[in-house]
């Protein structure tokens, strides 16, 4: 979400290049050209400003490091004051000393609190506790019901309550809340989650509601869900309920969207509370910590290894990852069934794009990222539906498969001959590529964490 924003400021960092000091002339101009992109990317102007005053004092008259150039100077100052802006530090999640703790999930209406609440719960599980959603939103009659659905995808304690004919409002959201903290309690859970109502915008029910739940409940935690695509709605909406029920923290939704990227920037500022957690897609485990250092160095082109790395170590088996590595660096090779393990692997980690778009947009990897939109993501589909269609025989060995042969896989996997031929010939390069590695004594850890199939035909398409 932040390609735009990272383009203009790199534009701007050009401008410096060359220049042996920083001086108010030079900087002025850079200076411009970042506050036209904090605005264009929808940062609020108050936001931009101050920290365009703040950049500004801290390289006009600076010292240039003898290690950096000019442009690299003001590159280290946005860095550290967008850092400063966002929090410095990865904010911590409360818990409660004595069992359950509650969690208030608030935001308005279409901002994903369902389905955040059901990640949020997949996040604790991992982390080793035991989580129950509950839903108090008796107003739309499918919201309990979506719910439902997301407590049974991410295998969460869900509880439901009855109604018992009651009509809608806050004596039924009041009893559901405290029946909801009393079960989680008897059933062991050492966390409630409890999804709120929605808006379309803010008003005095809505305010009114929500008070009398952190009455009751006196949550840990008041969670504030900001819909990412909404920009400056979703920072003031966010101001509005810190007024009234003093937020603990803010969950960013649809990170992975279009969006411009500024109520990322704006929102701590506005609120004065940390954004504890960003979702980056549709699935229950696209939900990640907030890290302001990582984010700031996605929107500065420095790319977030850490994030990948972490990721790759949560979601793909090792021990594959170094069998593999043993085999195709010491060993005799390896066959085509580890190759489509290798494939599997990869596609644990989520979409090519996803993947490049977390390696800095400099240097080596200049353009990758670009690039990333061009990877045909259904190649590995059609990769493992041709070696599926391959016998035993054929993936232990592929030196069997003869023109008969490709002619049945090809027919079997729903591709042409030729895309058979190329699948072969990566192989055998790859093979060949891994055994020279092994031979010249390389690092053999480079394998390891699944990583080896990345270099699969980075640009090769496959398909009529």
């Amino acid at each position: 979400m932040f390609e735009n924003l990272t383009d203009k400021l790199q534009r701007a960092f050009k401008t410096l290049r060359g220049q042996g000091t920083l001086t108010e002339e030079n900087i002025a101009e850079a200076l411009r050209e970042i506050r036209v992109a904090l605005l264009e990317a929808d940062v609020n102007l108050t936001v931009a400003r101050d920290l365009i005053e703040q950049i500004r004092v801290k390289a006009v008259g600076t010292e240039v490091m003898t290690a950096l150039s000019p442009s690299e100077q003001v590159i280290k100052i946005v860095r550290d004051e967008l850092i400063t802006l966002l929090g410095k530090d990865t904010a911590r999640f409360k818990f409660a000393s004595q069992p359950p703790t509650v969690i208030l999930m608030a935001g308005l209406q279409g901002s994903g609190k369902t389905t955040t609440s059901g990640k949020l719960a997949a996040w604790l599980k991992k982390g080793g506790h035991r989580p129950m959603l509950v839903s108090v939103d008796v107003y739309r009659p499918a919201a309990r019901e979506q719910l439902k659905i997301v407590a049974k995808s991410v295998e969460a304690r869900l509880y439901e309550g009855d109604q018992k004919g009651e009509a809608a409002g806050p004596a039924l959201v009041v009893r559901l809340a405290g029946e909801a903290r009393r079960e989680a309690r008897n059933m062991g859970c050492d966390t409630l989650i409890v999804d709120t109502a929605g808006r379309l915008h803010v008003d005095e029910e809505l305010m009114g509601e929500m008070e009398q739940l952190k009455k009751l409940l006196n949550p840990s935690e008041i969670l504030f869900v900001a819909d990412a695509m909404t920009g400056q709605d979703a920072v003031n909406s966010a101001a509005d309920f810190h007024k009234r029920l003093g937020l603990t923290g803010v969950v960013l939704s649809k990170m992975d969207g279009d969006a411009r990227g500024g109520a990322a920037l704006s929102i701590r500022h506005v609120t004065g509370q940390p954004i504890k957690f960003i979702g980056t897609g549709e699935k229950p485990d696209a939900f990640e910590a907030f890290h302001p250092d990582r984010i700031v160095g996605r929107i500065l082109g420095m790319g977030d290894m850490m994030s990948l790395i972490e990721k790759a170590e949560s979601t793909l088996d090792r021990k594959k990852s170094e069998e593999f590595a043993k085999k195709a660096l010491l060993g005799d090779g390896f066959t085509l069934e580890d190759f489509r393990d290798q494939l599997r692997q990869i596609k644990k980690l989520g979409s090519m794009e996803s993947i490049l778009k977390m390696l800095p947009s400099v240097g080596p990897f200049a353009g990758l990222q670009q690039a990333s939109q061009n990877v045909d993501e259904k190649q590995f589909v059609r990769l493992e539906a041709i070696i599926n269609s391959m016998t035993p025989k054929e993936r232990q060995n592929h030196e069997i498969i003869s023109g008969t042969r490709r002619k049945r896989i090809a027919k079997g996997s729903g591709t042409e001959v030729q895309d058979v031929n190329n699948l072969l010939r990566q192989y055998a390069q790859m093979a060949k590529m891994f055994k020279q590695f092994g031979k010249g004594g390389m690092a053999k850890s480079m394998m390891r964490g699944g990583m080896g199939a990345m270099g699969l035909g980075g640009k090769q398409k496959f398909g009529r």
